[in-house]
């Protein structure tokens, strides 16, 4: 794995079965504190077709630019010409049990489970509480990993620092 002090843009997926929520906005915050070492994608086993209303809400007032973001399946990223992996996070438990396609280049993985915003329930402002939380966990988990060493870790050290991100709240 080239280091970002040689030009490589390290490419992240995140998965998620629905990719309506947890991975669109992990998606949205690596792209934004990684920029120029890190490009964030997202996908879904079982894509919904449709992004959470809250959770395209509050992209919107984190201002990112939400017209492009869409729910789409995994295989676009096992297929031919898609952009080769260097790290696939899942960050659904449901993502995490299913027999994921072979990625090209065998990227690193780690599991980051996460709340599911879309079964919350409550209130619209509990709703919208659990949705910042989980924006917020992410957030945070993101800002380690974008802020991690690559270049001075070895491969076992950087998974072992993968799995602990996962951890964290």
């Amino acid at each position: 794995m080239a280091t970002p002090a040689h030009g490589k843009l390290f490419n992240v997926l995140f998965l998620c079965t629905h990719n309506s929520a947890r991975s669109v906005m992990a998606e949205c915050l690596l792209n934004r504190h990684g920029m120029g070492k890190f490009k964030g994608y997202s996908a879904g086993s079982a894509p919904s077709g449709k992004l959470n209303p809250y959770v395209v809400d509050l992209l919107r007032r984190e201002n990112f630019m939400v017209e492009e973001l869409r729910s789409k399946n995994w295989d676009e990223f096992a297929a031919p010409g898609a952009p080769e992996m260097d790290f696939v996070f899942t960050v659904c438990d449901t993502a995490a049990a299913e027999t994921c396609p072979v990625w090209p280049g065998q990227p690193m993985t780690a599991h980051w489970g996460l709340p599911d915003p879309s079964a919350a329930t409550g209130t619209e402002a509990e709703i919208r509480a659990t949705v910042a939380d989980v924006y917020r966990m992410i957030d945070r988990r993101v800002s380690i990993f974008v802020n991690l060493p690559m270049s001075s870790l070895g491969g076992l050290s950087l998974q072992t620092q993968l799995d602990q991100i996962g951890q964290q709240k």
